[in-house]
């Protein structure tokens, strides 16, 4: 991560001789999908502010450096730059976009402003023999871009190698310093070319070995966990959903008997998932289960409160008390295993919490200060699907591995207003009917997340057996995602949206109104709160 983890949870670290490719972040909307294209590339990557130091770098040792693009211009007054020191710490670099301007700029070229830009797809046209551009690559190829600046004058001791429209150097390369940069975006899927151009620079240029893998992961957490441990007794916050599933059976796997799993009934689950979940890991697991009826406390808990932070903030308190008192006689337990994913920090404020909140998750920024239980968390550097095959690589079952993501605020977070046990009630009905629906459509596998959200503070007039109906309404959520950090609304057949929405209105009573939510991420999230 970009900081030294806490002694309270240093499952966090990386193995000290595992290559390392640190992607500087410059706030753009990428830096996360970067540094997933690395991973593809099996190699690990984690992702720094902008500020880092030279000395702070020299001090981690990465085997190469990725500057990510980002939104400002290179000459905005404030624009995000990087210490100077750093390219000469003789460290591999690739700056992608803005991180190229970057480069461009620092080492005493020029960037162009006010220049055309270019937005969408490209052709990029090859100038002269390159060692980052794929040798099979035509001549001239299709690739994204996204700029209004452009650089025009190369620094002393580079050469370019590509052009393009909107961009008179696209690609700028210098060997001898093992410093390169492209203007067009390498990580998104409309470069056909991307990946094959990032393999050279990580794999030649950097003399990077594609040797990092889901099973290296395991034995480096195994091992964490262990010294972590010692002879202590653990439990595990166990939500039934991939994430908490995977680290359980990961702890499991270092600790063995030294593991309880509790799983807590918010009251805020989807229909019959309770039975469901202490079912499924009864049959599958083979661990300690204990289950405990909070939904009386966490109703409490949310009485009154509206603003989505503060729902967040109030169940993430929740859980960790009823670990610390609800333990079926466990008294002895010192951790507590949470399945938190690098999504999760990021969201929350960033892996240094020092980024832009964009909504506290419970396991991160919801969680109380005093609280008793020190953390660990084996999974804070994966991604989501990176955790899928990571539970794969652990032997869980599909049902297990492949279950939807679902909130760790559970419905408390669908549901847009006050939380009450009515509310929850007439919410697990609609969302039951659109995961039905999406079933028996075939869809189940090809949608990432679905679910039903409820207006519950939102009124809206409708008609129904000749009379004026006055209810709430409900919307139907469902996205395409390969990581949760991007996602686009998933285009369901209108015929399964209208069966969905009559059932609903029909079965559901106090709903008279359905609408689908057509956001992507960005801008918007994939949860409404």
């Amino acid at each position: 991560m970009s900081q030294p983890p806490s002694p309270s949870s240093p499952t966090t670290s990386a193995s000290d001789d595992r290559p390392t490719v640190l992607v500087v972040d410059f706030g753009a909307q990428y830096a996360q999908l970067i540094a997933r294209r690395v991973r593809e590339l099996s190699v690990f990557s984690e992702i720094v502010p902008n500020r880092i130091t030279a000395d702070e770098i020299a001090e981690r040792a990465p085997a190469a450096i990725i500057l990510s693009g980002g939104p400002a211009s290179v000459h905005v007054e404030g624009a995000p730059s990087l210490d100077p020191a750093i390219y000469d710490l003789g460290i591999p670099m690739l700056g992608i976009c803005y991180g190229a301007q970057l480069i461009a700029q620092q080492l005493g070229g020029v960037v162009g402003r006010g220049m055309a830009g270019e937005y969408g797809r490209t052709v990029l046209e090859r100038t002269g023999d390159s060692l980052i551009l794929p040798d099979d690559a035509p001549g001239a190829h299709e690739c994204w871009m996204s700029h209004f600046d452009g650089i025009t004058v190369l620094p002393d001791g580079f050469v370019g190698t590509a052009t393009s429209p909107g961009a008179p150097v696209a690609v700028l390369e210098n060997d001898e310093r093992k410093i390169y940069g492209v203007q067009f975006h390498p990580e998104v899927v409309h470069s056909p070319f991307g990946m094959q151009a990032m393999a050279r620079f990580l794999h030649e240029r950097a003399g990077i070995a594609s040797d990092w893998a889901m099973a290296s992961v395991i034995e480096e957490q195994v091992a964490l966990i262990r010294e972590q441990v010692g002879d202590e007794r653990v439990i595990c916050a166990l939500s039934g959903g991939v994430d908490s599933s995977v680290a359980a059976a990961l702890v499991h796997q270092a600790i063995g008997h030294q593991l309880t799993c509790i799983y807590v009934d918010t009251g805020l689950m989807r229909k019959n998932e309770s039975a469901q979940v202490v079912e499924t890991y009864g049959r599958n697991m083979g661990l300690e289960l204990i289950h405990v009826d909070a939904s009386e406390q966490f109703f409490a808990a949310l009485a009154g409160v509206t603003e989505p932070e503060a729902k967040r903030k109030a169940i993430g308190e929740q859980f960790i008390r009823v670990f610390e008192k609800h333990t079926g006689g466990l008294r002895d337990a010192k951790f507590l295993v949470q399945g938190t994913l690098y999504p999760d920090l990021i969201e929350s404020g960033g892996t240094d919490g020092t980024a832009s909140v964009i909504k506290s998750h419970h396991n991160v920024g919801g969680l109380p200060d005093d609280m008793e239980l020190e953390l660990i968390e084996p999974l804070r550097d994966l991604f989501k699907d990176e955790v899928r095959a990571l539970g794969t690589e652990l032997g869980l079952p599909d049902e297990m591995v492949w279950r939807q993501p679902f909130p760790g605020p559970g419905l408390g977070v669908r549901i847009i207003g006050e939380v009450t046990p009515e509310r929850v009630a007439l919410l697990q009905e609609a969302d039951a009917i659109v995961r039905e629906e999406l079933k028996n459509a075939g869809l189940e596998r090809e949608i990432w997340q679905s679910y039903a959200a409820l207006l519950a503070d939102v009124r809206s007039v409708g008609v129904m057996g000749d009379e004026r109906t006055y209810g709430n309404p409900v919307v139907i959520r469902a996205v395409t995602s390969e990581d949760a950090m991007t996602a686009d609304w998933a285009r369901i057949p209108y015929e399964t949206l209208e069966v969905m929405s009559q059932r609903i209105i029909n079965e559901v009573d106090g709903v008279n109104r359905v609408v689908y939510d057509i956001t992507s991420k960005p801008p918007g999230t994939i949860e409404w709160e």
